[in-house]
């Protein structure tokens, strides 16, 4: 007959260390097999978040949603070990999980503002309005995206600024992103005065366009009158390029257009107003 209490908070109430012994002793096997449950457990959970990875790598995968990812893989992994550990010890894991509950509901309403912003992460790596990368525009701030975070997006904007934007805040806004398509049209005028002629003024920048390969001939680059300003004739040229050679090209036309025009004697007018004095006798 066993002549020691099996509970645990009356032997150390009691002072009872021969008690308290002789129960480690007969909860041993337990114990050893909830420890093994959780190492075993915990060595698998990591196994499996590095295999989730590498798959998502296989697959293409933004690699800036890899980290959450197996952050939650791990993490669900590792509790529910952690439960089964509990269980092995013969806790009651249904008490367990509704104190967890209530905790969390309680956290939940002190926390809105993090919650709200976890969400918003969780919405941004989920749906991939954007990667790492792309250059956007959220209204109030652009720039190429460094870093998507659960809580906040780290932008760096096109003078070297480092700029920290709440998820909640881009969630709520609209969302150019001029990288999510391959291909982009740069719209450029160019003024020539109204004595030049035309034709000529658009043959050379027709030339401009061909001598550049970053420029797309499909589709075709389109070189028209686009209007008859007050002070010269405005051309436009609408050519097409892949998205990451964009400022390339720009910068490319706006420099080799004035070349061109200066050696075609093509002239760029001022604005100007012709003022008429009458003379009333």
């Amino acid at each position: 007959m066993n002549i020691y209490p099996l509970n645990l908070a009356t032997l150390i109430e009691e002072r009872n260390f021969d008690g308290i012994a002789a129960l480690i002793i007969s909860k041993l096997p337990v114990i050893i097999a909830a420890v093994i449950i959780l190492v075993v457990g915990f060595i698998v959970s990591n196994l499996i978040g590095k295999l989730v990875v590498k798959g998502m790598q296989a697959k293409g995968v933004d690699p800036s949603i890899h980290s959450f990812i197996r952050t939650c893989i791990t993490l669900l992994i590792k509790f529910a070990v952690i439960l089964s550990a509990l269980s092995t010890l013969g806790v009651n894991v249904t008490s367990f999980l509704t104190a967890i509950g209530a905790a969390g509901v309680t956290a939940g309403l002190g926390l809105q503002a993090s919650v709200s912003q976890l969400a918003s992460g969780v919405q941004i790596l989920i749906n991939h309005p954007f990667k790492s990368g792309d250059f956007v525009d959220l209204g109030s701030v652009s720039g190429k995206v460094q870093e998507i975070k659960l809580m906040y997006t780290v932008l760096v904007t096109v003078d070297n600024k480092r700029v920290i934007v709440p998820n909640s805040t881009i969630t709520t806004s609209n969302i150019i992103n001029f990288n999510g398509e391959n291909r982009r049209r740069l719209d450029l005028v160019y003024s020539v005065a109204y004595d030049q002629n035309i034709e000529e003024a658009k043959a050379a920048i027709l030339e401009v366009v061909r001598g550049n390969e970053l420029i797309l001939t499909d589709p075709e680059p389109l070189i028209a009158v686009k209007e008859h300003a007050a002070s010269s004739i405005n051309i436009a040229c609408l050519i097409w390029c892949s998205s990451d050679d964009y400022w390339d090209v720009f910068y490319y036309m706006q420099e080799q257009v004035k070349h061109k025009f200066d050696k075609k004697g093509i002239s760029i007018p001022f604005n100007q107003i012709d003022v008429h004095i009458s003379k009333e006798d």
